[in-house]
């Protein structure tokens, strides 16, 4: 039963029990009289009272002949010593008359409905708090339905992903026109997978796609189908996919596809992934039993695809994988195209200059950045947006706050100058290594005393061994400093430390760069966070002989980039005095008054 047919059967119930009340109350006025108990006993010594009816609560009787055009007569009882003494005083007396059969009716129904009333409202609290939504809508689809006045993103609100649109302009034009696609026995995919890092525009494709199509647009996450009630979310899948049907054409979209599709048997604990299970499992037979035919689309989206059930990818289910990935250059500024459009720039903005300096930002970073730039702006109290806000904007995002209040030792300070200075200069020395577009001695972040931003002004997909060795150079050459100056190490570089030592132990297990170990890769890549996999240690197969050849080699290789950073540093020591000093003088050195610092700087042979 719908909702709207129950509120018609309350309508009529009403409707009738309020005709039977007033039918009862009109009969009463136009036939009953209601008397006085002293008036009674006059009809009684008159001769005209031909039946009566004695009650507890009223005295009912009939007429001889009507009185008054009354037919009966009700009244209420009187003690009979009171009466006899009302008599003789001559006094008019009478019971108070009460209609029963409504009070009555109260006294039953009034208290049922508050306690039905304060039932519904407890079992709802719980049910909310619990995630059920109503035991009356537990096996129901929580997707919210958008129809096409809905939906207002196009493909032209997307940028930076033009293969992913060509793609799902297929699906679009089925959709639109499916007649067309099977004139030669070809049929759409059941289902299309969006695979991609977070942030780069998977669930708005997904909604352009219902905007370009201008069908209803059925949109859930996987963990709104498993509940703490075995089964529910079996129903909600089967629900889903009738209401789908009933609306085709449509699109179905279930975001965070990973939480529903886990791979059965993963890291299992007993009795604990049944539930789940039987969702995934409903959701491979739905889409067994899937007609493309019928005009509906089932469109996912993930980041983690590497942890999903291989069931749910093989051919017949989720047919084609789309990659959704992070933007290249001329992506980046495609999107920041479309976020500029509600704020004010500068006039000598040149987008072109921050998607170089934006490489590896997704979608949603250069939103963020966007809008980063655009408060900058207006704390400042500048008309516009300019190109110093988006650069200020950039290191927020990539270094974090700065932290000025946060009161640094002399000692302190001059030490993370030269650890800062020595960073900056080997970078610069050592071909192929990013710009350096700023060095700062102004805490930053959370553990960060100083930082030297170096952002690459190209994408890269590959790295050769030379630039791996210059980027450990780097990362070491702000320990190198403080042992050149200072003769002693300090805990600043702990993080620079770690980065190193992991590109290293990558060249020599991974990528065969070792001459000793040879081109043979140890281990494999690292998977990612909760990734199913065994982790890394516990796969290793190889020798505790080579296990030591490999540590040794590692240890050899960072022991042979520290010295090659320390020997350029120690060629140029007065530029690194050069360039340490104006930091503590300045704080803050931009790219062209580092290069003039820096003028003479010599690279090791």
């Amino acid at each position: 039963m719908n909702r709207g047919t129950q509120i018609n059967f309350w309508y009529v119930l009403f409707a009738v029990m309020g005709i039977v009340l007033l039918r009862d109350l009109w009969v009463q006025t136009q036939t009953v009289e209601s008397i006085p108990y002293s008036q009674l006993e006059r009809y009684l010594e008159q001769g005209v009272v031909e039946q009566v009816t004695i009650g507890s609560r009223a005295i009912h009787g009939t007429f001889k002949t009507p009185q008054n055009g009354k037919t009966a007569f009700v009244t209420t009882p009187v003690a009979p010593e009171l009466a006899a003494r009302l008599n003789e005083a001559g006094v008019t007396y009478a019971g108070a008359v009460e209609n029963t059969w409504f009070t009555t009716l109260l006294s039953w129904v009034l208290p049922a409905l508050v306690f039905v009333g304060i039932w519904m409202f407890v079992i709802r609290r719980m049910s909310n708090r619990l995630g059920a939504g109503g035991l009356m809508s537990i096996g129901k689809s929580k997707a919210k339905v958008y129809i096409e006045t809905d939906i207002k993103v196009t493909f032209a609100d997307v940028a930076g992903v033009d293969e992913a649109k060509a793609e799902l302009q297929e699906v679009v034009d089925f959709l639109q026109n499916p007649a067309e696609y099977g004139r030669l026995g070809a049929r759409m995919p059941k289902g299309i997978l969006l695979v991609g890092p977070p942030g780069t525009g998977k669930t708005l494709l997904a909604r352009a796609v219902a905007g370009e199509a201008k069908v209803p647009f059925f949109s859930i996450s996987g963990s709104e189908f498993v509940e703490m009630f075995v089964g529910v979310g079996a129903a909600r899948v089967r629900d889903l996919f009738e209401q789908a049907r009933k609306a085709a054409p449509a699109i179905i979209f279930i975001d965070e596809l990973d939480a529903l599709g886990r791979a059965r048997g993963a890291a299992t604990v007993h009795g604990g992934n049944e539930e789940r299970e039987q969702t995934l499992n409903q959701l491979l037979n739905e889409l067994d039993g899937f007609d493309p035919g019928q005009g509906v689309v089932l469109l996912s989206a993930t980041n983690r695809p590497e942890i999903l059930d291989p069931a749910l990818l093989r051919a017949g289910r989720f047919d084609r994988q789309v990659l959704v990935d992070r933007p290249d250059r001329q992506g980046r500024v495609q999107i920041l195209q479309v976020h500029i459009r509600k704020i004010v720039l500068a006039d000598d903005i040149v987008l072109d200059e921050i998607a170089a300096l934006t490489t590896g930002f997704s979608g949603a970073d250069l939103a963020n950045l966007v809008n980063e730039a655009a408060l900058l702006a207006t704390r400042r109290g500048g008309k516009v947006v300019a190109m110093e806000d988006f650069t200020h904007a950039i290191e927020r995002i990539v270094a974090g706050l700065e932290k000025r209040n946060r009161l640094i030792n002399p000692r302190e300070r001059e030490i993370v100058a030269y650890h800062e200075a020595g960073h900056a200069l080997v970078s610069m020395a050592l071909p192929g290594n990013d710009r350096v577009h700023k060095v700062s001695i102004i805490p930053r972040g959370v553990g960060a005393l100083g930082y030297t931003i170096q952002r690459p002004t190209e994408d890269r997909f590959l790295m050769t061994e030379a630039e791996l060795r210059n980027k450990i150079a780097v990362l070491l050459a702000g320990r190198a400093a403080e042992k050149l100056v200072f003769d002693h190490f300090s805990t600043g570089a702990a993080d620079d430390l770690a980065r190193a030592t992991d590109i290293a132990r990558s060249m020599v297990a991974r990528y065969g760069m070792d001459p000793e170990l040879g081109s043979v890769s140890y281990e494999q890549e690292r998977g990612h966070f909760l990734d199913q996999r065994p982790p890394v240690w516990f796969e290793r197969n190889y020798s505790e002989a080579t296990a030591e050849a490999m540590d040794r080699a590692v240890r050899n290789l960072v022991q042979d980039v520290f010295a090659q950073a320390l020997t350029i540093l120690s060629s140029n020591r007065d530029i690194l005095e050069r360039v340490a000093s104006r930091l503590l003088e300045r704080e803050t050195l931009e790219e062209e008054e580092l290069v003039d610092l820096a003028q003479g700087l010599r690279a090791a042979s």
